[in-house]
């Protein structure tokens, strides 16, 4: 390395610590060790206040408590760890700038529209979420695994009344049917109308953590409508949800 001037070394060093921070936070966001992390953040901020502000007792738990933040942080994260470095072993990571655009499936599309079609006519209430760039991984954890190619009629029957995997979520994950029966976080938002139920609470909660898309079908009333983003909107048309479909299985 000695070729490298020193400005180059603290150029190549940002990049290398710029771009682990960036592997970890893609990977926890849309996870239960987010909160953990603000957790950390705001312990942090009260040990630098209490040193400021002479709070000496504070101020010497808080320094026992964060001089072993190394092994806590090990504790806490130890499954997202183990991913991050599976995901480097498996050459899996993110490269946003590099990444190249595809071609949307469209048959997966065909596949499903027309589940969402047909539970949408027969009144069958549905919860389909659609990973993208935020992993997933808690939520196919507390699922059923089924690793599927997708078809209207998997759906279907998994959404049937009755049958043991309809009230969870299914999860569609690189173009597969990852998971069913999932358990999602709801919406904290209170200004939801009454009509929405139960299913469009959580459909909104996963997308307020996570860049996820979600179809819900209304048990109800029979409309589809699309959460992301943590707000929720009814699909005008099939024409308008096969082209939300697109833009959300760019793969």
């Amino acid at each position: 390395m000695q070729f490298l001037s020193e400005n180059w070394r603290e150029i190549i060093d940002f990049i290398l610590v710029s771009f682990l921070f960036y592997q970890v936070i893609v990977r926890i966001r849309g996870t239960r060790a987010l909160p953990a992390v603000y957790g950390l953040v705001a312990l942090i901020l009260i040990y630098f206040f209490s040193r400021e502000l002479g709070f000496y007792t504070l101020q010497w738990l808080l320094e026992n408590f964060l001089g072993s933040l190394f092994i806590i942080i090990i504790v806490l994260f130890q499954r997202d760890i183990r991913e991050i470095l599976t995901a480097m072993g498996l050459n899996r990571l993110n490269f946003p700038f590099f990444k190249r655009r595809k071609i949307p499936n469209e048959e997966i599309v065909n596949e499903l529209a027309a589940a969402a079609r047909q539970m949408s006519h027969d009144r069958i209430g549905a919860l389909i979420v659609i990973e993208r760039r935020s992993p997933l991984g808690d939520i196919l954890r507390g699922g059923v695994t089924v690793d599927a190619k997708i078809t209207r009629a998997l759906l279907v029957s998994i959404f049937f009344p009755k049958t043991p995997l309809h009230d969870g979520a299914v999860v569609i994950a690189r173009g597969r049917v990852a998971a069913a029966g999932c358990i999602l976080p709801l919406t904290a938002q209170q200004n939801m109308s009454n009509d929405r139920g139960t299913r469009h609470r959580a459909a909104m909660g996963v997308t307020e953590e996570s860049d996820a898309l979600v179809v819900v079908i209304s048990e109800e009333r029979g409309t589809i409508s699309i959460a992301e983003n943590g707000k929720l909107m009814v699909s005008p048309s099939e024409m308008h949800l096969r082209r939300v479909l697109e833009v959300a299985l760019d793969i």
